[in-house]
């Protein structure tokens, strides 16, 4: 009889510029996010041999900041408008009976940090600190099926807005930029091109509501006006 519980321990903790579940991808490489995955002890470099003769990677992980919320048999199906409920197992939902999740990114080298293994990812769509429970090759031959249907792709597409900068928020990234990544400003545009707002709020070209999305260290406002994504102001994010 195959035992009913069994216990995962990390084997480390990926560092990605999202510091809050919204405004993060839905899906892996919708933006081309950094992730620098740093592992505990005991894992050296030789876990990692023949590693770079991939070119992506599987990480599970643990939806660590919902797991006290428990899991739904059913849940809200963002591409069905917001509403709608798919069964949980049907869905890529945090809300799970194990809080496990995958993601398929790009593997964009090993090195060692104080002769600790580090590894830098692209492609991101975890919030910072997930931990991470095991990496896997990325196969093209099995894990690329050509014929597999997506029977939610009809419903609701994933949008793809233009993002203009204010003169402010321009005048800001310029005078912080060594600040911020030099991917920053390419990095808020694409993921804000995406419409992170709730998507039963898609429909209006014209928000009132002014959001914030955290990215590294900063708070990015902005609004859809017009159709277009318009982002109003960058400060300085202050926990």
């Amino acid at each position: 009889m195959p035992s009913s519980a069994f216990s995962i321990k990390p084997i480390g903790h990926i560092i990605t510029p999202f510091r809050q579940k919204f405004a993060i991808p839905r899906q892996p490489n919708l933006a081309q996010a950094q992730g620098e995955i740093h592992f505990t002890e005991g894992l050296d470099e030789t876990a990692f041999k023949g590693i770079d003769g991939f070119s992506h990677l599987w990480l599970l992980f643990v939806f660590h900041e919902t797991l006290s919320r428990g899991w739904k048999p059913l849940v809200k199906a963002p591409r069905l408008g917001g509403n709608a409920t798919l069964g949980v197992l049907a869905s890529r939902s945090t809300h799970r009976p194990n809080g496990i999740g995958m993601s398929v990114v790009a593997n964009k080298g090993l090195t060692l940090h104080q002769r600790k293994p580090v590894l830098r990812v692209a492609g991101v769509d975890l919030l910072c600190d997930t931990p991470i429970i095991d990496i896997k090759p990325y196969i093209p031959y099995a894990d690329c099926v050509p014929q597999a249907q997506d029977s939610l792709d009809k419903y609701h597409p994933i949008p793809h807005r233009e993002v203009v900068f204010s003169a402010l928020a321009a005048q800001q990234l310029s005078q912080a930029s060594p600040a911020y990544p030099a991917d920053f400003a390419t990095l808020t545009q694409s993921i804000l091109a995406q419409d992170p707002r709730p998507a039963y709020r898609h429909a209006l070209e014209d928000d009132p509501k002014v959001y914030k999305v955290r990215l590294y260290d900063a708070d990015v406002s902005w609004q859809v006006q017009r159709g277009i994504v318009q982002i109003s102001n960058i400060s300085r994010w202050a926990e």
